[in-house]
């Protein structure tokens, strides 16, 4: 396995500044986000570290020897809107934008992009299947073309009043998992793992990642810890916010002994990139980057670096 990050929490700083921070931490490889250039419009989104829309053979040239310079590579690009907003102007845009970003994956040599399925968050699951259906296997397509496999992140994006009810990504679960892999079942389509999701849902991640470990192409470390008298306070149909708030790799509840116990079991081999959402280090540019010190010095006791023969 390969320890990375994602690079959104860096988004001050140019893609080779964001790779020195990487080889200065110790980490091998990081997940560069690839969102158009404009002004965010959430936490996290809208951070360009490689602008797709403006790619050329030089580019390609730059990155690798960005990339064999620092010793630190690339997991994956990744981008995530909602590609299946009921505001149709913003699914198109998105699905436009994912098809850039594939399509740069491929010409760099990039093997993964990572996204969300997207959701309409005022319908069901099952109401939203068939637009699902009609978004995603044209995409599908296009990354098997392109030799790219796309990995779908499991958080709900159910944190804020405008992805209420629903949220706001349909991939948030082992069952809807099975129903996606068998509607759609290319082997270019499978996960971004994040256990923080399924710990803040009260969902034992253990079994799914011994499920699906054929469909784990990417994982994210990402942490979160619960309060429990919040918890009692606002009950589970509150804004999950109202109880559980994400933290480093160790800081949190997620039991990272068992899950990269189970993670080199079913033979994962890939990129596990720590993934800063913790506000107690999102003060300046010292402080996240120290969080990321911080989380590989942690995650190192599961994934000793590689040493050359």
């Amino acid at each position: 396995m390969q320890l990375g990050f994602v690079t959104a929490i860096l988004p001050e700083l140019s893609l080779p500044e964001v790779l020195r921070v990487a080889a200065d931490a110790g980490y091998d490889c990081v997940e560069v986000m690839c969102w158009p250039v404009s002004k965010a419009e959430r936490r996290y989104a809208g951070v360009t570290h490689l602008d797709v829309t403006s790619f050329d053979s030089s580019t390609v040239a730059d990155l690798e020897r960005l990339t064999r310079d620092t010793g630190v590579g690339i997991s994956g690009l990744g981008y995530y809107p909602n590609p299946l907003s009921p505001n149709r102007e913003e699914a198109e845009t998105a699905v436009q934008h994912l098809r850039r970003v594939i399509s740069a994956a491929s010409k760099l040599g990039i093997p993964r992009v990572n996204s969300f399925v997207g959701r309409d968050w005022t319908k069901s699951v099952d109401d939203n299947w068939p637009q699902f259906l009609a978004t995603w296997r044209p995409l599908i397509d296009l990354a098997e073309k392109e030799g790219v496999r796309i990995g779908i992140e499991n958080c709900p994006m159910l944190f804020t009043k405008d992805e209420w009810p629903g949220g706001k990504n349909l991939a948030i679960s082992p069952a809807i998992w099975r129903r996606m892999f068998e509607d759609i079942p290319s082997s270019h389509f499978g996960l971004n793992f994040d256990p923080s999701h399924f710990a803040w849902q009260f969902m034992d991640p253990l079994p799914a990642l011994r499920e699906f470990s054929d469909r784990l192409f990417h994982v994210h470390a990402k942490d979160v810890r619960v309060d429990p008298q919040r918890l009692n306070d606002h009950g589970i149909l509150a804004h999950p916010l109202e109880y559980h708030v994400p933290k480093l790799p160790g800081l949190g509840d997620v039991d990272w002994g068992k899950f990269f116990s189970v993670l080199t079991d079913v033979g994962y081999r890939g990129p596990v990139c720590v993934e800063v959402e913790d506000r107690a280090y999102e003060d300046t540019l010292a402080s996240r980057t120290a969080s990321l010190v911080q989380s590989a010095t942690y995650l190192r006791n599961y994934l000793p670096r590689q040493r050359p023969a």
